[in-house]
């Protein structure tokens, strides 16, 4: 077999909370979006609980099949089903909820304003444009510390 090895198609269904909780749109339409989906192919499937909903992450072989899914009637109807109509259902490529590794992310370096504090301007260079301003600071040793 020549080729790229195979890679299955990995998407998310989130669901939020609406008028109802997700987790009892989880209770009602789980077992048929399961069952769809193994009509269709489906290789492997998780529901990740959150205090915000639910998401179900699918697995399938190919494009193909998850538009077959996509289109079962039984998903048409789930989907139609959320808890909030008009916000609370998002569909995307990929597994969510995780960052998809165990490690935590390293903090990045600041950039810009935050990353270093500049030294005051010498009173000596300013010192006839802010007159007795310049003078306060350098007597409170604001500056060359």
């Amino acid at each position: 077999m020549l080729g790229r090895p195979f890679a299955p198609l990995r998407m998310s269904i989130e669901v939020l909370d609406g008028s109802f909780g997700a987790s009892l749109w989880q209770a009602a339409h789980g077992d048929d979006l399961i069952e769809a989906g193994l009509e269709e192919g489906l290789l492997d499937w998780a529901w990740q609980p959150y205090t915000w909903g639910v998401i179900l992450e699918v697995s399938f072989p190919s494009e193909a099949a998850w538009e077959r899914f996509r289109a079962h009637p039984s998903v048409v109807d789930a989907l139609g089903d959320v808890p909030d109509p008009i916000t609370g259902l998002i569909v995307y490529r990929g597994w969510g909820g995780r960052a998809g590794t165990n490690e935590p992310r390293k903090p990045r370096p600041l950039s810009g304003s935050g990353a270093a504090a500049l030294p005051l301007p010498s009173p000596e260079l300013f010192g006839d444009v802010f007159g007795d301003f310049a003078k306060q600071i350098a007597s409170r040793q604001l500056i060359n510390r």
